[in-house]
């Protein structure tokens, strides 16, 4: 096969792909360290389901707001310029967590996650094609499938931090020998006080990310970058997007992307709630949120294997069938074997985001900067159905199990939203399969 004889990256291209391949695991910090800040938030500011979610809406909203305007400023200049601007606004934004916490204002907090999403908007609008672009077409799904394996990398580490530096050392979350929360039994000063000992908590982490960020603009801007002429040419924007909706292997490509990553978020985002279910505490909860990166890594660099040997619209079609079985484990099993269940979804996922990417912009050429714009607007899914999954859990109080359907509590069968959106994903994978190759 041509494939194999060529290189998935070439040396005169390896140290440029080091670089931005490591941005990849430096947006996966900043999104699981953000998920598992949900239920921080809910716990410190007295949020009910509905609110916290914000917290996923301005994250995810973020992408959807700066795509369009990312793939027009890379057109105008270059690959590079978008990288070195993304990096600028995601410093920025998680700088702003500083006076955020200051004011121990929830919509301060949301505005500098909104504005650091802006920064991973203009990356990953811009990282993913720049990927593509450094090497053949035939290996392009491959190559960022590989590069993809580095952001759960950065999820892990994002979890951790979360774990050992946040959640754990949350007062709001203490509780009496009897299980009763500290919090609850304060006055309005107590909790004042301890309010304002926990927004610096949540704060930390992301100011030191803020200057981790700068370092890696420092590095880039310093660095000679290559460029791809085919790809990286002008294009008229309205004539580039006429082209691209005209083919339904992209137009259902950004359909089954929105679907995905809204999947994602609630499976990463409530497995911390279904945790709670299960008299788990907090901070042990995280274990079961690491589990599933690690699961997910697994399964990441088995199907990058696979890849080699299947092809990935067939690939893709069994990854959504196995996430489907897996999630119905999550609704129907009982006990802890409902939360195993969950966490191994993440390994059906682990290929989906960048498989569906490099499908959808396969032989997009010029336009693919623009295609990428509307793969990573995709991302809109990840705003949306977690706060869609955040009412079905408020609908009999702010408990997880007040109501139940189909015999199980509310919060097991919220998790219906994600096994449907599974569904759409493997009927792309078939659809590719079938009409493509």
């Amino acid at each position: 096969m041509e494939e194999s004889r060529s290189p998935v990256v070439s040396k005169n291209v390896l140290v440029p792909f080091i670089l931005i391949t490591s941005l990849f695991a430096l947006w996966g910090l900043a999104n699981d360290m953000t998920n598992p800040m949900v239920r921080g938030f809910q716990k410190v500011l007295e949020l009910s389901n509905t609110q916290a979610s914000l917290v996923q809406l301005a994250f995810y909203g973020g992408y959807f707001t700066m795509a369009i305007p990312a793939a027009l400023f890379v057109n105008k200049f270059s690959y590079k310029k978008g990288v070195l601007l993304g990096l600028a606004l995601y410093a920025t934004g998680a700088l702003l967590f500083w006076p955020a916490a200051a004011k121990e204002s929830y919509g301060f907090f949301l505005a500098a996650l909104y504005i650091l999403t802006f920064g991973l908007a203009f990356l990953e609008t811009t990282a993913n094609p720049y990927i593509l672009s450094m090497g053949s077409e035939e290996t392009a799904t491959r190559r960022l499938n590989f590069a993809q394996m580095f952001n759960p990398m950065g999820s892990i580490l994002g979890l951790l931090i979360a774990q050992n530096f946040v959640l754990g050392a949350l007062q709001s979350d203490d509780v009496t020998e009897e299980g009763i929360p500290i919090y609850d039994t304060l006055t309005e000063a107590g909790k004042a006080a301890i309010r304002t000992s926990d927004l610096e908590i949540i704060r930390n982490p992301y100011v030191i990310l803020g200057v981790v960020v700068i370092i890696f603009f420092l590095l880039i801007s310093f660095v000679k970058m290559p460029q791809n002429k085919s790809q990286e040419a002008k294009v008229n924007f309205s004539d580039s997007v006429k082209r691209l909706w005209k083919q339904p292997k992209f137009a259902y490509g950004v359909i089954a992307q929105i679907f995905y990553v809204g999947a994602q978020i609630m499976c990463w985002t409530y497995v911390y709630q279904y945790a709670e279910t299960l008299q788990i505490d907090a901070q042990s909860a995280v274990w079961y949120g690491l589990a599933g990166y690690i699961v997910f890594l697994v399964g990441r660099t088995i199907g990058t294997a696979l890849m080699a040997k299947i092809d990935s619209g067939k690939l893709l079609m069994y990854f959504g069938f196995g996430a489907m079985l897996t999630l119905l484990g999550a609704i129907f099993l009982p006990g802890m074997l409902g939360i195993y269940s969950l966490v191994f979804t993440s390994f059906f996922m682990s290929i989906m985001f960048p498989t569906i990417y490099g499908i959808a912009l396969e032989g997009q050429g010029e336009d693919a900067k623009f295609g990428a714009a509307f793969l990573v607007m995709a991302i809109v899914g990840g705003a949306l159905l977690p706060y869609l999954q955040g009412y079905i859990l408020d609908l009999g109080g702010f408990g997880y199990e007040d109501v139940t359907f189909l015999g199980v509590s509310e919060m097991r069968f919220s998790f219906i939203l994600s096994l449907l959106c599974f569904l759409v994903v493997a009927l792309y994978g078939r659809k590719v399969y079938k009409s493509y190759h």
